[in-house]
């Protein structure tokens, strides 16, 4: 995204089903392939895996050097043995503690060498992932953002990535070390002595067995628990968005019942997943204190037989540690993998939705400042879904110059119509074209290029007023920034501020909604570009504000092609072209004259504003 682009996210409006897709935000879809999240996982980790590799090796090395030691122990503990019936070789016991001080040194070098190569590929790992959020954003029609809720998305970015790098950091290294300690300390045992190794076998086998019957049955309370994070997430953004409206209406208490539901859910699925792999660490150190007293007792009649020396015992001591504390740290990694499992689930089910059509392929481009300002709908169709048209053989032609205002009832197709000629949407039928050349053949890009925008939903980024008014405009003055205030009446106001036009914006700022709608009008007439979209640009202000409002569209419009929504048609009365739409067709278009002497349905919908209601 934009470096400028700090987004102060908010709902977007839901109309009825002309308008747009209303009814809320259905789902997500609940998918259980834990076995593709995973492979898409190692997928993605490709361009790492020579650095994970390397790290995977360090930390087998330090397993192995850990793995020698009890050997060595069981050589001392003879020595000390022998020298209490008879001559103790002191230099021998020197030269074997002395090694054993150095193997466990190299163990802790290459542990740290290993953790510190996989927290800087955790981060370099999830940079990427965000990175590849970030622009995949920007890549995906408006019909996605129609169907999820922007806490949804945000919970992906964030939870849902912190959860993989956190496995990442934290399970490889353990899961590689776990397991190289674990066939490493079974071989030893079993070359020292395989009646001593079989006992201690058996007795981690039952762990192994409920290890393995209890992440069977807590992976899909992880999957659940990830999913009601996003869904909690997404209420919340919701209301935090909408404040002011849930407190005019006293839904708190039903926001609230919505977010007891969602948040007993979530504590539900917490509950029962840490509830199950928390029972792997008191079952194994059941299990590990078990295999102690077994290997004492058989140990002990193998001593006093004559089988093994006391030695043996101190090393089987250590090496029952070293094989039943990694199935400890394989059940916690598993565990930790199971998050990651539900967490790369949601991300890449977001990386592989269908993007926008590829555009790379057009070769076709309208230059800002040679173009000549005409539009032509032809037979325009759309729908939503596939099924239920919206815009249903919509035709107009607009001429340079001309301001065409299109009216109608809420949930006509109105801004569906602009969505349209922005190619925020594909239409399904018919073709709308700028100066003749179809916008199936130009970009987007090129054809946000052409257009001003001015919108209902005012947009202010976390920046300085100026850079709020030049948004991703190169090179513009500070004289021409000054002008386009002045023209919608801003300058005053802006220069009564401590910084004046260097003056910060965030949340915290108690802007009115005029306020807002005056600079993203400012901000508009600093974009040069031959088209001019207004889609109920002065809905936020007063009456006094709208004149001055009106008056700079006025001039805002000269020698531009206009498109105006508006639903005070008293803003649209000198329109060179009224379009009158209904049901998604024009039922009606001429100028304001013309129509009212129709005395139709635009008539009927101008008087209705003057009709005073008594009683």
């Amino acid at each position: 995204m934009n470096n400028k682009e700090k987004i102060k996210t908010r709902p977007p409006r839901r109309q009825g089903p002309m308008g747009g897709p209303g009814g809320g935000i259905a789902p997500a879809e609940k998918s259980k392939d834990f076995k593709k999240a995973m492979v898409n996982l190692i997928n993605y980790c490709k361009p790492f895996l020579p650095v994970i590799i390397i790290a995977i090796i360090l930390a087998s090395a330090s397993s192995i050097c850990a793995i020698i030691g009890p050997d060595y122990l069981s050589d001392i503990t003879d020595e000390i043995t022998k020298g209490l019936v008879g001559t103790m070789d002191l230099n021998k016991i020197k030269s074997i503690a002395l090694f054993l001080v150095v193997i466990y040194a190299l163990s802790l070098v290459l542990g740290y060498a290993q953790g510190f190569i996989m927290v800087t590929v955790t981060n370099k790992f999830t940079k990427k992932m965000r990175k590849d959020i970030s622009e995949k954003i920007n890549k995906l029609p408006l019909r996605y953002f129609d169907r999820h809720s922007y806490g949804d998305i945000l919970s992906r970015v964030t939870n849902d990535v912190d959860t993989i790098g956190q496995t990442l950091n934290n399970s490889i290294g353990t899961l590689v070390s776990a397991v190289t300690l674990f066939l490493g300390s079974l071989f030893m045992m079993f070359i020292t002595n395989w009646v001593m190794a079989f006992t201690a076998v058996g007795t981690t086998i039952i762990g192994f067995v409920l290890m393995i019957i209890i992440l069977s049955k807590s992976q899909k309370y992880f999957t659940y628990q990830q999913e009601e994070l996003g869904n909690i997430n997404g209420h919340i953004e919701e209301i935090y968005s909408g404040h002011n409206v849930v407190k005019a209406y006293n839904g708190v208490e039903s926001s609230n019942k919505k977010f007891d539901e969602i948040n007993n859910r979530l504590f539900e699925n917490v509950r029962k997943s840490q509830f199950l792999s928390g029972l792997m660490h008191p079952i194994m150190s059941f299990i590990g204190n078990f295999g102690y007293v077994a290997v004492c007792v058989v140990g002990a009649l193998l001593t006093l037989n004559g089988y093994i020396s006391f030695g043996v015992i101190v090393a089987f001591m250590i090496y029952i540690r070293l094989f039943t504390n990694p199935l400890m740290q394989i059940a916690q990694a598993t565990t930790q993998l199971q998050s990651t499992a539900a967490a790369s689930e949601r991300v890449f089910e977001f990386l592989e939705e269908e993007e926008m059509k590829d555009e790379s392929d057009k070769t076709k481009k309208l230059d800002v400042n040679n173009v000549k300002g005409n539009i032509e709908f032809q037979n325009v169709k759309f729908s939503y879904d596939g099924e239920k048209e919206i815009i249903k053989g919509f035709s107009a032609s607009a001429k340079l110059g001309q301001k065409i205002a299109i009216v109608g009832p809420t949930g006509a197709g109105k801004t569906t119509l602009i969505n349209l000629l922005m190619k925020f949407y594909e239409i399904n039928g018919g073709d709308i074209k700028i100066d003749g050349v179809s916008t199936k053949d130009l970009t987007r890009e090129n054809i946000h290029d052409l257009f001003i925008m001015v919108l209902q939903d005012t947009w202010l980024f976390s920046g300085t007023i100026k850079e709020n008014i030049i948004y991703n405009k190169e090179n513009v003055t500070d004289e021409q920034v000054v002008q386009a205030c002045k023209t919608v009446g801003l300058d005053h106001f802006i220069r009564s501020l401590p910084k004046g036009y260097d003056t910060m914006l965030s949340d915290a700022d108690n802007l009115s909604a005029g306020q807002k709608q005056l600079m993203t009008i400012a901000r508009g007439m600093i974009k040069d570009a031959p088209f001019l979209i207004l889609d109920e640009a002065t809905s936020s202000v007063d009456t006094r504000t709208e004149e001055l409002v009106q008056k700079a569209m006025d001039k805002l419009t000269e020698g531009r092609t206009s498109f105006i929504i508006a639903h005070r048609l008293s803003t649209i009365k000198n329109a060179d072209l009224i379009l009158v739409v209904k049901d998604g067709n024009i039922i009606e278009q001429g100028n304001h004259e013309e129509l009212i002497e129709k005395n139709g349905f635009y008539a009927e919908l101008y008087n209705s504003q003057f009709e005073t209601i008594e009683g």
